[in-house]
């Protein structure tokens, strides 16, 4: 209900009378109009598969509960196995957490479930990534298990019962886990490791974020449209450098905190009102940082690391040990990501005054009718089981490509879209994806642009790191080309490209709005010269490209 405001009684609320670390913009309740609005903002989501029927929500309750029982079953058996008492085992307990958009309430149909496995002090990481891992692959319910253990977080991924599952591990220095434990305390911290730490914050961090809000119902409606927006929007992706899950829902937990009493339609205005204009890179913090906390890892702060200074879009989290959830945040990933606030203040605002409707805000934009140049990168291998880690490995990099175009002077904005794509005419007997880079070069006259060190760099990069984590398999093959946006036929159906089928598009290209100015300046006059280049000569560079020229 959106007039469930909770009286803010913990923490630093208790002293200041006020969610957040400044007093509110506005204490104003909603008006009739603002619940309409809320109501229609409910019914444009459903459609898009924002809400779960009572019996998907009981099935996901079910599969976490069998987990949770194979967690208890696993650590008995190991506990006996290390020479403890029968007696004893059966009570050293072990425990499944939630974190991410379920935890918070906010999941879509068919979305995944990150969960934290938590064991006692006698249970090993080694333990987990062995007997639990063979337990797992025992269960009929259980398909697609691997385990990624050299990640920074080490997880085991699996679909259980058709629900994604991704599982963290975190060992606590205590004797047992009982079933009520829960993870507040920043004392459960004492003595652990830096892999279960950071573990452990996925649910740290998800539960302090539910503490910080005023009104838990507008926050997760208000949260459901802007994941829906980010997403059509294509700027909802940590690892490609925009956000990811847990950096929206602080940014609209901020917002309820300034508007405490709003409903969930203002929540979502007041929200591209506030972060249009925010004064980057001053960070937003849900609560000030706990300093008198030190178990041995770093809080985010400029004045004391340097390499904070450097962080363009922080973003803080709430649970000790505080770090920037936006690490990844690069100059033109930020640059895409203000362009598209400034957009939704004007959609949510026409919608305000009745001259739009919610529909328009989760209208996808067409990238690729958005820029004249691309670069398509082509992640290939031979078989479908090294593609699934090939890709992923891939994926991780490319934010590293995109910030190596930024530096280079003839190129205004490197705009990477997060969806990946399947080539229109697959090889036969290889398996690829691709995604693409809508490029903006900057005016300066005749040039050639030679990109092709940029490129041969980064396949070298891309393939060491994978060798080194073992997971190169002969076949792995990275290309990267030049596309001319008349040209992306040749690389992805007319039904992604808005177009006829005679490759005519469909409707009439709007002059953009949805760019910056400078973008858009950027955008006229241009014209290009193709010329075919092989990169390199050594053997292994495999990216193909092409020089650009551009006349004004």
């Amino acid at each position: 209900m959106e007039n469930n405001n909770r009286q803010s009684t913990e923490g630093d609320q208790s002293q200041t009378g006020y969610f957040g670390v400044t007093s509110p913009i506005s204490l104003a309740v909603p008006k009739p109009q603002d619940l309409k609005l809320t109501k229609d903002l409910e019914t444009a989501l459903r459609p898009h598969g924002m809400f779960e029927t009572v019996q998907e929500l009981t099935h996901r309750m079910e599969i976490l509960s069998k987990l949770d029982g194979l967690v208890k079953q696993w650590v008995r058996e190991v506990s006996i196995q290390k020479n403890i008492p029968p007696s004893v085992a059966d009570h050293v307990g072990g425990k499944i957490y939630t974190f991410g958009s379920y935890r918070l309430g906010v999941h879509n149909k068919g979305a995944d479930i990150d969960s934290l496995c938590v064991v006692p002090r006698h249970i090993d990481r080694s333990d987990y990534f062995t007997s639990f891992y063979e337990l797992l692959k025992e269960q009929p319910e259980v398909s697609d298990l691997r385990a990624v253990e050299e990640a920074f977080v080490p997880v085991i991924k699996m679909t259980f019962d058709n629900i994604e599952i991704d599982m963290t591990f975190a060992r606590l220095a205590l004797k047992e886990i009982p079933d009520d434990m829960e993870l507040k305390d920043d004392n459960i911290l004492r003595n652990l490791d830096r892999k279960c730490v950071y573990s452990l914050n996925g649910c740290r961090v998800t539960d302090e974020i539910l503490r910080l809000v005023p009104n838990i119902d507008s926050f997760r409606l208000a949260l459901r449209a802007i994941k829906l927006w980010a997403k059509s929007h294509g700027i909802y992706s940590n690892v490609l450098g925009y956000l990811g899950g847990v950096s929206w829902a602080m940014l609209v937990a901020r917002t309820c905190q300034l508007y405490p009493y709003a409903a969930a339609s203002t929540i979502v205005q007041k929200f591209f009102l506030v972060f249009s204009t925010w004064p980057w890179p001053k960070p937003v913090f849900l609560k000030m940082p706990n300093n008198s906390v030190n178990f041995g890892f770093q809080n985010w702060d400029p004045r004391v690391n340097p390499s904070d200074r450097y962080h363009l879009m922080p973003i803080i989290t709430p649970a000790y040990p505080h770090q920037n959830s936006t690490f990844n945040c690069s100059q033109s990933t930020r640059q895409v990501m203000m362009d598209e606030f400034r957009r939704g203040l004007e959609v949510t605002e026409a919608i305000h005054s009745n001259k739009a409707t919610w529909e328009k805000l989760f209208d996808s934009p067409n990238f690729f009718s958005k820029y004249k140049h691309y670069i398509a990168i082509i992640a290939s291998s031979n078989s479908e089981e090294d593609q699934l880690k090939w890709y992923g490995h891939v994926e991780s990099k490319l934010r590293h490509l995109t910030q190596t175009l930024e530096r280079n002077q003839h190129i205004q904005l490197p705009h990477i879209w997060p969806k990946s794509f399947s080539p229109v005419k697959p090889k036969p007997g290889r398996h690829s994806t691709q995604w693409f880079i809508g490029l903006v070069f900057a005016k300066c006259g005749s040039l050639n642009i030679d990109l092709t060190t940029d490129f041969a760099n980064f396949t070298v990069m891309v393939k060491s790191e994978a060798e080194r984590r073992n997971i190169y398999s002969d076949g792995m093959d990275l290309d990267a080309k030049y596309v001319r946006r008349k040209d992306l036929l040749q690389y992805l159906p007319s039904q992604v490209l808005g177009r006829k089928k005679d490759g005519v598009e469909s409707r009439k290209r709007k002059k953009s709005d949805s760019v910056s100015e400078d973008t858009k300046r950027a955008r006229t006059g241009d014209e290009e010269v193709r010329k075919q280049t092989v990169i390199g000569g050594d053997p292994s560079s495999i990216f193909r490209s092409r020089v650009l020229k551009q006349k004004f």
